[in-house]
């Protein structure tokens, strides 16, 4: 076991990479332990308190699980394996809290091979251990490295990979031929790029994992609301309806049209138009509602054919910029016809560099109302009569 424990620490610490000293001598101590043959009295509970760090009511937890060890051997390799990767102690005991069968996984059968692998991808030693808290259970089997084969380069980088995998990590144990594959390439089939595919996933990762018939019903509901494979939209459209019923989206229809007094015809301009509608609570379609219809003054039929005003805050962007227009307004300094659409969709900059510094003189105290009224506030100057 002695051997064992120094060749996968020099293993692990022989990349320049790797860092100059342990950062975890507890750990690599409690490694030492793995030296003497099974000792008398070992107690799992204990053993996951005393060296892996973790808490009494976690060791409770996990304990169950790991009913069958007899001995620290294979877990004290594991913790050593963790710290050549550069874990911390809290860290391995987060991997160990939330995966207790990662103290069981083969060090040298699979381990070891799949940092071999994720190496030879391009990953480096830091960007492993990431990888390692964030999806300790399926880095413990080795098909890991021939999904992160395929991954990497539809999602264009490891921190976008990374990111969906912060949400779910469903890909990772999807069949990747009976199922990713074919539901890239049918997506591809769609219009959709590699860069759109990854979009996708991140704001729905379970998408790519999912039974390919339903995809394909998917698809059929992004067609039924009006947006064609191949549009500008078609992703928008997939993401709002992925995973909703015909039912609930026939519902939320129905909503927008009486809330915003739609009809048949200029609901389905404003799914087209900003598909992602159907995702927004009715609350705040509530309030957009009663704010642009009966507070700004618009007309239900300007709002289906720019609906994606629909989709700015209330409170940062639609009620401050529409008080800001308004004073401009009202004081004569607006001299020409701006909607409140193309200011709500002007970046911070180009509207505070346009409507608000040109007025420094005449109107002091407009950049300070305007900061007021996006923290919620309502300045005494946008009290309008």
């Amino acid at each position: 076991m002695l051997r064992l424990r120094e060749r996968i620490v020099s293993h692990l610490l022989s990349s320049p990479s790797a860092p100059a000293t342990s950062p975890l001598p507890r750990l690599l101590s409690a490694a030492a332990a793995a030296i003497s043959p099974n000792p008398a009295g070992f107690v799992v509970e204990e053993y996951l308190v005393d060296t892996c760090g973790l808490t009494r009511p976690q060791a409770l937890k996990a304990s169950p699980k790991l009913s069958h060890l007899n001995s620290p051997a294979n877990p004290n390799a594991v913790l050593a394996f963790l710290a050549g990767l550069g874990l911390s102690g809290a860290d391995a005991a987060a991997v160990v809290a939330k995966d207790p069968l990662f103290l069981c996984a083969g060090v040298e059968r699979t381990l070891v091979p799949v940092v071999e692998g994720l190496t030879g991808l391009g990953l480096s030693r830091s960007e492993i251990g990431g990888l390692v808290s964030l999806v300790h259970h399926c880095f413990r089997r080795r098909t890991i490295v021939s999904k992160l084969k395929y991954y990497l380069p539809l999602f264009g980088s490891l921190d976008n990979l990374l990111r969906m995998l912060k949400r779910e990590n469903h890909l990772l144990s999807a069949d990747l031929d009976k199922v990713v594959k074919p539901n890239a390439v049918f997506l591809r089939d769609c219009g959709l790029g590699d860069c759109d595919i990854a979009k996708l996933c991140i704001h729905g990762p379970r998408m790519l994992a999912t039974n390919p018939e339903r995809v394909r019903a998917m698809v059929a509901c992004a067609e039924g609301i009006g947006v064609p494979r191949g549009s500008g939209m078609f992703r928008q459209a997939l993401q709002a309806v992925a995973f909703l019923s015909e039912e609930k989206i026939a519902a939320k229809v129905d909503y927008l049209k009486n809330t915003f007094r739609w009809s048949d015809a200029e609901v389905s301009i404003a799914l087209r138009k900003y598909p992602v509608v159907l995702r927004k609570s009715k609350g705040s379609l509530k309030r957009r509602s009663e704010f642009l219809i009966s507070k700004v003054g618009l007309e239900p039929v300007y709002i289906a054919h720019r609906s994606d005003i629909l989709a700015y805050s209330m409170e940062g962007r639609l009620r401050p910029r529409y008080y800001v227009i308004k004073f401009l307004r009202q004081n004569g300094l607006l001299d020409r016809d701006l909607s409140l659409h193309t200011a709500v969709k002007m970046t911070e900059k180009v509207f505070v560099e346009k409507l608000i510094c040109p007025h420094k003189e005449a109107a002091p105290h407009l950049a300070e109302d305007y900061a007021a009224a996006c923290k919620g506030e309502l300045p005494t100057n946008f009290r309008f009569t």
